[in-house]
């Protein structure tokens, strides 16, 4: 493969990374934000909540509006858009010009997943493609198990201000790479606003939507206040919560493995649903653990969570994939934007719970949302090759 394309590669998928940092990072440093902003935790998590829902309405709506425009110059512009917005937020003087910076950074940091995935599928053979997705994919795990230990560590020692100013760094990288390597004039075919209206046509895709919302609702309200929670009912210490996020993270990819593995002789539905209920594990040892105050417990959990999180959300895109393949690069974007939909509906309940003082509630709670996306996948399951859809 020519080290150009080798590069390209490597730069969408540390992009994804970027991005997943830039989306995830207040998680990483909550407690640190909250003291440094002198705000607390519950207005800290609500830089992921609003961010979340800036994101939810703005992959779509990005997907469509930048249709027409090269690649390359598309993804370079948003890296560089988030490297300078997180660097600002670096220099911020207050809580509300960090939001106001992350609100305006994150509008446009929508548009580089979805597009992300649509230009190494123009870039490969389609043989190639579901490969080559799935890899550049790696990079919101990684953004897990390698960036979100790392802001932790940072911002445990440099403040809040090193945490963004590493976030930054981490667009910056890609950007540059993408700028060297990526090929001018790849465009690929136009979406319109029908492209989303035949999608939704399908009876099942509103269905795998919901899934995607409701599991991701549950996994974050717990994973959006893991180090206060963490911090004050066993008393971890930031090396700690550093080192529950990278196992969490580590189990992430160990799940998108495995899914990758069993996904061609189980089918989507039969892998969906072990995934699934491996958050349900997750939320209810994490629980368990909660409720007496047990660190080892509680990091059972989200081992579990762990393994679960990523591997739900690939084979939750694959299944959108299959039931409408003509119109991917839609359901891509309509499947990130329900990841942040669930993530926002997740951190904003949790932050309701925490500041309530319901910090063992959180994992109960959760476990709701899960087992309610496992009862609409009972409704999912996939149709033998030829069968009709109605």
């Amino acid at each position: 493969m020519p080290v150009h394309d080798q590069l390209s590669r490597y730069g969408l998928l540390l992009g994804n990374f970027a991005t997943g940092l830039s989306v995830l990072a207040p998680a990483g440093m909550l407690a640190v934000l909250a003291d440094g902003l002198d705000v607390g935790i519950r207005d800290a998590g609500l830089l992921v909540t609003f961010g979340a829902i800036i994101l939810c309405f703005g992959s779509p709506v990005m997907a469509w509006l930048t249709t027409r425009i090269d690649r390359r110059a598309l993804l370079v512009t948003t890296l560089g858009v988030m490297a300078v917005g997180q660097a600002a937020m670096a220099l911020a003087p207050n809580y509300g010009t960090v939001l106001a910076l992350r609100l305006a950074m994150l509008a446009v940091a929508a548009v580089f997943t979805p597009q992300a995935a649509s230009t190494i599928g123009l870039m490969v053979t389609a043989r190639e493609r579901p490969g080559a997705i799935t890899f550049i994919f790696l990079g919101w795990s990684l953004a897990v198990a390698a960036g979100l230990p790392l802001i932790t560590v940072i911002a445990g020692y440099a403040g809040w201000r090193g945490g963004f100013a590493f976030s930054a760094f981490a667009s910056l990288v890609p950007c540059i790479m993408l700028a060297i390597a990526l090929p001018r004039r790849l465009l690929g075919p136009p979406l319109s606003l029908g492209s989303f209206a035949g999608l939704m046509r399908n009876a099942k895709i509103p269905l795998l939507l919901a899934i995607t919302i409701l599991f991701l609702a549950g996994q974050f309200m717990v994973f959006v206040y893991l180090g206060p929670v963490l911090t004050q009912l066993t008393g971890a210490s930031h090396g700690t919560i550093g080192l529950i996020f990278a196992m969490y993270g580590a189990m992430g990819l160990v799940g998108n493995v495995v899914a990758s593995r069993i996904i061609g002789r189980l089918g989507g539905w039969k892998t969906s649903v072990i995934f699934l209920s491996c958050n349900v594990i997750g939320l209810s040892v994490w629980s368990a653990g909660a409720s007496v105050g047990l660190l080892a417990l509680m990091a059972a959990g989200m081992f579990f969570l762990g393994l679960g999180f990523s591997a739900s959300n690939s084979v939750q895109q694959a299944r959108l994939v299959q039931a409408a393949p003509a119109l991917a690069s839609a359901s891509v974007a309509l499947n990130t934007s329900s990841v942040y939909v669930g993530q926002a509906i997740g951190s904003g309940l949790g932050a309701v719970l925490y500041s309530g003082g319901l910090l063992r509630e959180l994992g109960f709670v959760g476990v709701v949302f899960v087992v309610i996306a496992i009862a609409i996948w009972a409704l999912t399951r996939d149709r033998p090759m030829g069968t009709p859809v109605p």
